[in-house]
């Protein structure tokens, strides 16, 4: 695997395929990143070792004089299988230097959208073969690029861009991800549940949770399912690590109804929405402001008081008694000279009311004439709105967050100090109230309502900022759930700890972006299969989409029969049709058929199995 980069998600990418796959990697940075202290991945299980060994690497070559290609400086190979390269631009001779000729598989994750698709046509011509996963964030020209690459790889290799003739399993694929949509996800699910061990497939967005064992020592509800059970704390003698059960069977999971289990379950939203605006009534309230509706009110309940009573008065029919009514209203001239006292005194009452009306119409006219005008701008938190999330920066993480939540129905309130941030376009497309300003000046969070929030999530991209917003909430809400978004993974590390320990009932995340995209990056250089990677203490459990036809041990199967304990799992099945979507809940008497397709939980040797893999020593 060859990972090329810029930034922190190289580094973690780099130690995700190391340490959670086992694949052997060579990551090619710019040579200013020696001087930059690559971020901790504490979750993989190699991945400190591996990093450290990258910096002595880093450090090692220093002195070099440099290799046969200019820009470049010939790649240190420390043990383990890890390659550190160094190359000013991924150009063709560095890219053949990183071995991408022999590689299985390239990860482009520069910040520019440009360097990536210059290295990954370069790296097209170069092997036709390889696997491709580029880092872009405009999605319809990633279409357009991850088409074009897959044409290229067809044309080139001869037999389509789907397989390998080796029978490795590897395929062609080009993906095109965005770290903003991969992290989005995540954070979502943080604001809601305060986990981000999610995974989303199907539209859905599912997440992996720990429950303890119950008090009469069985096991607790499966949620969609059961996907280990995690090691004993009190069975196990001293010095014993009997470790994770990975994918137990029924028996297995009633004989340890006295461990904790690791259960999938889908993420929900169970709080307020927000009103979709579609109606009479909402425009109404939309168009003017509550004093203004109350005024309107009460000048129509007195015109309408006035004409019953003048039909009292004189005895006149009713459509003529509110006809001279409003006559009188506007001052009309038709004095009522001859008539009763009591037509007299309506006339000067109604008189009065229409000078009372003069002002209530102007009022009405110039706030619809500013509501017009701003009805293609940005709304503002609605009276009374509780619940929600709020939203901090609407950058390029924000944007794809702020997509997120309201996919969920979950109500949101944005607060943003750019007039021009790219997310506003966003927010006025989803109705989404924005509140312009500087979340560091006082009045700007109340104004987002952030004193009844259900939780706040800040992405902007100052970690400063971040950590202001969040203080500044605490000290209003002490029990606000709170999610911030570090870069420096110390200064997140430091942060967390301190706020946990300052206010140790209420939730608190600090997330890296980086962090959240490397797994989805690097399950796509695994295939296109790879749908995610959840930990499960010192193991990993791998979901993938898979083929039923070709695969022996799937195919003409049951469900039943077609799981093996211990190495993989059907869990749920795609449906086509006018409803597509996930059929969850399969019976264990329903067959798999070639033309399904299955999504299942699976080890790395079980998968590798069911591929058709082959293995790797020491992985």
């Amino acid at each position: 695997m060859v990972v090329c980069g810029d930034d922190g998600l190289a580094h973690r990418l780099a130690a995700e395929l190391r340490g959670v796959y086992g694949e052997q990697v060579t990551l090619v940075v710019p040579a200013s990143e020696r001087s930059v202290r690559p971020p901790v991945v504490v979750r993989a299980r190699a991945a400190s070792a591996l990093l450290d060994r990258v910096v002595t690497a880093a450090a090692g070559l220093t002195g070099n004089g440099g290799g046969g290609n200019a820009g470049t400086v010939p790649a240190a190979e420390p043990p383990g299988g890890v390659r550190l390269m160094e190359a000013a631009e991924p150009t063709e001779a560095a890219l053949a230097e990183a071995g991408v000729e022999r590689a299985h598989a390239l990860a482009l994750v520069y910040d520019d959208d440009e360097t990536n698709i210059r290295a990954a046509l370069t790296a097209r011509r170069l092997n036709p073969r390889l696997r491709l996963v580029l880092r872009l964030y405009n999605r319809r020209l990633g279409q357009h690029i991850e088409e074009l690459l897959d044409q290229a790889a067809a044309l080139a290799s001869g037999e389509g861009a789907g397989g390998s003739a080796d029978g490795s399993g590897f395929d062609a694929s080009t993906t095109v991800l965005s770290d903003a949509d991969t992290a989005a996800p995540a954070l979502a699910a943080t604001a809601l549940t305060g986990t981000s061990k999610v995974l989303q497939t199907g539209g859905l967005l599912l997440r992996a949770v720990e429950r303890p064992p119950s008090g009469d020592g069985t096991s607790a509800d499966p949620g969609l399912a059961t996907l280990a059970l995690l090691s004993p704390t009190d069975s196990a003698g001293p010095g014993v690590d009997q470790g994770p059960t990975l994918l137990p069977d029924a028996a297995a999971v009633r004989a340890g109804g006295g461990r904790a289990t690791v259960v999938l379950e889908q993420v929900s939203y169970a709080g307020p929405s927000l009103p979709d605006g579609r109606g009479v009534m909402p425009w109404f309230a939309s168009l003017f402001s509550r004093r203004l509706r109350w005024s309107l009110a009460g000048m129509v309940g007195c015109v309408l008081a006035l004409a019953v009573a003048l039909w009292l008065v004189t005895g006149i029919h009713p459509l003529r008694a509110f006809y001279l009514t409003l006559l009188d209203l506007f001052a009309i001239d038709d004095p009522a000279i001859g008539e009763s006292v009591g037509r007299q005194i309506l006339q000067l009452l109604s008189g009065l009311a229409g000078l009372l009306l003069l002002p209530v119409l102007l009022a009405a006219v110039l706030e619809a004439l500013g509501t017009f005008r701003t009805a293609s701008s940005l709304r503002k938190p609605p009276r009374g709105l509780g619940g929600h999330v709020v939203l901090l920066g609407l950058g390029k993480i924000g944007t794809r967050v702020l997509t997120r939540l309201r996919e969920l129905n979950i109500p949101v309130v944005c607060v943003e100090s750019d007039p021009e941030a790219r997310g506003l376009a966003t927010a006025r497309r989803l109705r989404v109230p924005v509140v312009l300003g500087d979340v560091t000046q006082e009045g700007v969070l109340e104004a987002a309502k952030i004193h009844r929030a259900h939780a706040l999530l800040a992405v902007t991209s100052a970690d400063t900022t971040n950590l202001e917003a969040v203080l500044y909430a605490r000290a209003v809400r002490p029990d606000l759930r709170v999610v911030l978004r570090l870069y420096d993974d110390d200064f997140a590390t430091a942060v967390y700890r301190t706020l946990r320990a300052a206010h140790p009932r209420a939730s608190t995340r600090s997330r890296s972006v980086s962090h959240l995209a490397a797994p989805a990056f690097a399950g796509a250089m695994m295939g296109r299969q790879i749908l995610g990677a959840f930990p499960v203490e010192r193991r990993v459990l791998l979901f993938a989409a898979v083929d039923v036809g070709g695969h022996p041990q799937l195919e003409g199967r049951t469900v039943g029969e077609a799981f093996r304990a211990g190495s993989w799992r059907v869990l749920a099945r795609e449906e086509s049709g006018d409803a597509p979507g996930l059929a969850w809940d399969l019976p264990d008497t329903y067959v798999l058929q070639a033309a399904d397709r299955v999504v299942l939980a699976a080890t790395r040797r079980g998968l590798a199995e069911l591929l058709g893999r082959r293995g790797r020593a020491g992985t």
